[in-house]
């Protein structure tokens, strides 16, 4: 299997990121905390510590610049910048740490909060927002952060037997 697989599954996370999931939120609960789905940035983070952090860096990259340029970005980059770094920090654990479910949800739910944290002072050093940290970290980050990592942890099991039946190249095998 090539990575033509991890690229599908990525474009139609994305395309479900912004069509159907927002539709999906309760009524009730968009007055009180706005929840953003960032399942193409789960999957990054997955990419990162399963097979790579230069590929994670790449795949962050572009579908960060596609947000950018797609859904909600005001100024292009900030969304490119976090989720490409998001994946590469996360890339630097791999094999440096055991691998398990825990380990993994814990990176993942730390890279979310890192990723919405670069996000949010990207946008107050601009002035593009003026809400303070702890209005944003209450009503945005942790419960799109909790929402993630449900679905980090429903993909969990398939998504690493995905990447354990991806080609390895001799590259990857010597760092």
């Amino acid at each position: 299997m090539s990575h033509k697989k991890l690229w599908l599954i990525l474009s139609v996370l994305f395309l479900l990121e912004g069509t159907l999931l927002p539709w999906l939120v309760p009524v009730a609960w968009q007055s009180k905390v706005q929840v953003d789905p960032h399942f193409v940035l789960v999957i990054v983070l997955f990419i990162g510590l399963y097979i790579n952090r230069h590929t994670a860096l790449v795949y962050g990259l572009v579908f960060g610049m596609l947000h950018d340029f797609i859904y909600h970005s005001p100024m292009l980059g900030p969304v490119s910048f976090g989720m490409g770094l998001a994946g590469y920090l996360a890339g630097m654990l791999q094999g440096r740490i055991y691998s398990s479910i825990v380990i993994s949800m814990v990176v993942i739910g730390l890279g979310n909060l890192f990723y919405d944290t670069a996000i949010y002072g990207l946008f107050r050093l601009f002035r593009v927002t003026h809400t303070n940290l702890e209005w944003v970290f209450l009503h945005q980050m942790l419960p799109s952060m909790l929402i993630n990592l449900l679905f980090a942890l429903a993909i969990y099991v398939p998504i690493r037997k995905l990447f354990e039946s991806l080609p390895v190249k001799q590259t990857e095998e010597m760092e």
